[in-house]
């Protein structure tokens, strides 16, 4: 009980200095992997952002990790994510593994109850989110798509020809 509030003026020290070099070491890694580690998030991005946030808070709070060990955990973590994401473009096997499909909640003006049962999406939620694209009504939504990052994208009218059409690459019921 005695550490409780402060420890010493050296560890405070230590905190700042790791803290500072560990955060620019971050920043440099992150910016030499390039845009598609910090780009919109699918569930494999968010599990490796917090890893990151972790392996960063070890570094600064922690006494037995060195910040070599930190900043080499860190590299090791975002060289990981980029190879993931080097194959997934370059394989769809690695590409179907990593990421989820994205999944129709609506279609041609008609809730597709069973399916928002399976993601646990509400009505209520599907009618945010056509009310934010400005759809008045669920009669003039083509389709409301859960995407592989966990958003609602609601559309009002499909492309009349269908290989242009965003909902393409989405599996209809």
């Amino acid at each position: 009980m005695e550490h409780t509030f402060f420890t010493s003026w050296a560890s405070l020290a230590r905190i700042v200095v790791t803290g500072v070099l560990a955060y620019v070491g971050l920043i440099l890694l992150l910016r030499t992997s390039g845009k598609r580690t910090l780009s919109k998030m699918n569930a494999f991005d968010l599990i490796v952002t917090v890893a990151l946030g972790s392996t960063l808070a070890s570094t600064v709070l922690n006494k037995s990790v060195a910040l070599a060990d930190g900043l080499l955990g860190m590299g090791l973590l975002i060289g990981l994510q980029y190879g993931i994401t080097w194959l997934s473009v370059r394989y769809s096997a690695v590409d179907k593994l990593v990421k989820a499909e994205p999944t129709l909640l609506v279609y041609q003006g008609r809730f597709l109850h069973a399916v928002m049962k399976a993601e646990r999406v509400t009505e209520g939620e599907i009618l945010t989110s056509l009310r934010e694209r400005g759809i008045a009504s669920l009669a003039d939504a083509a389709a409301v798509v859960l995407e592989n990052d966990g958003t609602l994208n609601a559309l009002q009218h499909e492309a009349p020809d269908a290989s242009h059409s965003a909902l393409s690459d989405v599996p209809k019921p």
